[in-house]
């Protein structure tokens, strides 16, 4: 994939330590200039020694997320990292939110941050795609670490995509657990670890579920790219979930040298699928 050739980017970041990834890859690819915009109480404090600039604000307030750039003449940014879910009821919007919020009919990740975007390009700054910097954190097909899967659990990682992709497609959530044909779980509200918890939890006490995690179809590359890393291992760990299947190409995965150690010590596969 081309790197585009920037020479200042803005960063909307989440929790969580992909938009320290992201500040990383993009300053190796010749990136003069990172402008951060961080939440209170999600993003990582370490992002302001990766970046030029960093403006802190409540979620919520729209009027200031997009004058940190404005006023710093940045004209192309990028989303990297969640923001919990608990937090877009806990927000206390400004009016410019509150408009944006009013005028929305449906709202999940896909609709709040399409209508972000809308307003950003209002002001002149275009919210671009992160995946040119983040190709080397996406893997391609196959088994990525542990062990290799037996005929069942292949089985249940092909029915698992199956429906993994249609919950998606409903717009309910990316990620299903399964056993033997049977879903124990699907993610919604409340996001993939506890999902996974969940969902391991009910597999009896010899555990050994399947964790499917998918992309939504046609989903904007833009924001809600499907984000793994050490501790939706050590989540799969602690309910005894024995695969966790990725969309290949789709998919983040951060840390992969701690992943990779995780697999092999909980003896979890985690493979990449079509």
């Amino acid at each position: 994939m081309v790197t585009p050739q920037i020479e200042s980017l803005g960063l909307i970041a989440g929790n969580r330590s992909l938009p320290l990834e992201l500040a990383r890859l993009a300053r190796q690819a010749g990136v003069k200039r990172l402008v951060a915009v961080a939440f209170e109480g999600e993003t990582d404090p370490a992002l302001a020694a990766l970046v030029d600039d960093i403006v802190w604000l409540r979620v919520g307030q729209l009027s200031k997320l997009i004058a940190a750039f404005t006023d710093r003449g940045v004209r192309q940014c990028v989303m990297a990292g969640q923001v919990a879910p608990k937090n877009l009821y806990d927000l206390r919007p400004d009016l410019r939110a509150m408009a944006l919020l009013f005028r929305l009919k449906e709202k999940n990740a896909h609709t709040i941050f399409g209508a972000i975007a809308d307003e950003l390009k209002k002001e002149g700054v275009a919210l671009i795609e992160a995946t040119p910097w983040l190709g080397p954190l996406m893997p391609g097909p196959g088994l990525l670490f542990g062990p290799p899967l037996t005929a069942p659990q292949q089985a249940d990682v092909e029915y698992g995509h199956r429906i993994a992709k249609e919950v998606a497609r409903l717009e309910i959530g990316q990620t299903v657990v399964v056993k033997d044909g049977v879903v124990l779980a699907v993610e919604g509200f409340e996001g993939t670890d506890p999902c996974l918890a969940r969902g391991g939890g009910l597999a009896g006490k010899d555990g050994g579920a399947v964790a499917v995690k998918v992309a939504k179809p046609g989903h904007d590359l833009r924001f809600d790219i499907p984000c793994l890393g050490p501790q939706t291992l050590e989540t799969c760990a602690a309910g005894r979930i024995a695969v966790l299947a990725v969309e290949a190409g789709k998919t983040i995965l951060l840390e992969q040298p701690v992943c990779r150690q995780l697999a092999a010590r909980h003896r979890i596969a985690v493979t990449a699928v079509h």
